[in-house]
């Protein structure tokens, strides 16, 4: 497995796990439901960028609990597609994006890759923390746990 795809399956997984602590929570802040479909709706906005299609959702989208998982999936296969299709010399293709500001940026398939990721773990955390402060329990989506419990 390539390590794009290794990371892909972890982000599918650990965003899965998240969705599923939120389903689970008793009426989880409505800051929380929004950062988990935020996940959802950048992962889509950087792969439109990506493959040069409209986003099918907002960045910040309006997604109740109960669709996350649909939602989650949806995205992840586009993504595995495309991860499947990519030489290593697409990695180091530049894509050109204006960002939410509305300024104009070019980056590799690579580096938005790496950000994707780590933008999801990111958020992953937040959502973590505002569910034990409500006395919740977050996800464990530690990336070495998905490894050493083989579910990446």
């Amino acid at each position: 497995m390539t390590p794009y795809k290794r990371l892909l399956a972890y982000e599918g997984w650990a965003n899965h796990e998240a969705a599923e602590a939120l389903l689970c929570a008793a009426n989880p802040v409505t800051r929380v439901v929004r950062i988990m479909a935020h996940i959802v709706g950048a992962s889509w906005l950087w792969y439109s960028r990506v493959v040069s299609q409209l986003s099918p959702m907002p960045v910040w989208p309006e997604l109740p609990p109960e669709d996350l998982h649909a939602s989650i999936d949806a995205v992840q296969r586009s993504w595995e597609a495309l991860i499947e299709s990519l030489t290593p010399e697409q990695l180091n293709k530049r894509i050109e994006y204006v960002n939410s500001k509305g300024e104009p940026w070019t980056s590799t398939v690579e580096e938005i890759l790496t950000h994707l990721f780590m933008h999801s773990a990111y958020h992953r955390g937040q959502i973590a923390l505002l569910l034990r402060m409500d006395n919740q329990e977050p996800a464990y989506t530690d990336y070495i746990h998905a490894v050493r419990q083989k579910l990446i």
